[in-house]
């Protein structure tokens, strides 16, 4: 648009030299466009000045525009926050997926182990990130030691994270219930020894979950103690089965007390949830040693907001990071 303004300019000041020539009986030669420019732009008519200007000006500002509208945009690349890995189970019958994140806190060797904490909905549509956020921000600010987070992607939730159930309002959930002792041995036999394989971990784990996921975490700790050496169990869903569970939790305590976990609940407002949780932790409680760290109502949170303020306190309570060197 630049050219085409000065070209304007340049033929609309030939024009008159041409003309001016004539008149003064001078040939008709061309004239320098500059020569002609300072000679015959000032003496332009008021109006064909304001033209030329507003022509001017237009070029010199949609230059940029025009270069900005046709310059291609940087090219975007994966957004990485860890890996992700399949695994073909023999115990489920079909491929698993999972993802794992290692937090990188100043001053960590990457090769140094890390104890690992699982956690059953870790797909990336369901509960890996916020809790992988919650990792990152509490190990790099001094607040949890340092976990490696290996997160377990659903297939069939509900089967997996249900033991058996007589209830017929239990059994119309979902087409598959009552998977929680194969989804148990998969953890056990075939996703701890690939994590194992792959990274550099101690012998430490934890289980957390939420809801069903809870209800698995509470039946884990009951009925294998030792897979896991901290329990964090968010709202479970111990009304399953008629809350069967929870009725025969203080016959398997002793067994439980003598693997020596740590257990942290946490309930919402939702009150049947509420009651049923704190009714565990008093049993909890009363055992000897008592494997409760600690029992978190939230009465303010419901059933669908109450992850993540409650993993933030659970992590933040059963791994505290040591106290810093002086």
């Amino acid at each position: 648009m630049l050219a085409n303004a000065i070209a304007v300019i340049s033929r609309y000041s030939s024009s008159i030299a041409q003309r001016r020539s004539i008149q003064a009986g001078l040939p008709n030669r061309p004239t320098p466009w500059s020569w002609r420019y300072a000679r015959h732009f000032p003496r332009m008519g008021r109006s064909m000045r304001l033209i030329v200007l507003s022509l001017l000006l237009s070029a010199v500002s949609a230059g940029p525009l025009m270069a900005a509208e046709t310059a291609s945009p940087a090219a975007a690349t994966p957004l990485v926050i860890g890996e992700t890995f399949t695994i073909e189970s023999k115990a489920l019958g079909e491929t698993r997926r999972i993802n794992v994140y290692r937090p990188q806190p100043w001053g960590l060797d990457p090769k140094t182990p890390l104890p690992v904490l699982y956690m059953p909905d870790g797909g990336i549509g369901e509960d890996f990130l916020h809790v992988a956020g919650l990792v990152q921000v509490l190990t790099g600010n001094g607040s949890m030691r340092p976990f490696l987070l290996v997160g377990i992607e659903n297939t069939e939730r509900r089967r997996d994270m249900t033991g058996p159930s007589k209830d017929p309002q239990d059994q119309k959930i979902a087409p598959r219930i009552g998977g929680s002792a194969a989804y148990r041995t998969f953890l056990r036999d075939e996703l701890m020894p690939q994590v194992r394989q792959r990274y550099p971990t101690t012998d430490e784990r934890a289980l957390i979950g939420e809801s069903l996921a809870g209800l698995f975490v509470v039946e884990t700790l009951l009925q294998e103690p030792t897979l896991f050496n901290s329990y964090i169990a968010l709202d479970p869903s111990l009304w399953w089965n008629r809350g069967a569970m929870l009725a025969g939790a203080a016959k398997q305590l002793p067994a439980e007390t003598r693997a020596l976990p740590r257990v942290f609940l946490a309930s919402s407002g939702q009150p049947e949830l509420a009651a049923s949780t704190a009714r565990l932790a008093e049993l909890l409680q009363q055992a000897s040693p008592s494997p409760l760290v600690k029992y978190l109502p939230l009465p303010e949170e419901t059933h669908a907001t109450i992850y993540h303020p409650a993993a933030l306190q659970a992590l933040r309570t059963l791994f505290p990071a040591p106290p810093a060197s002086p």
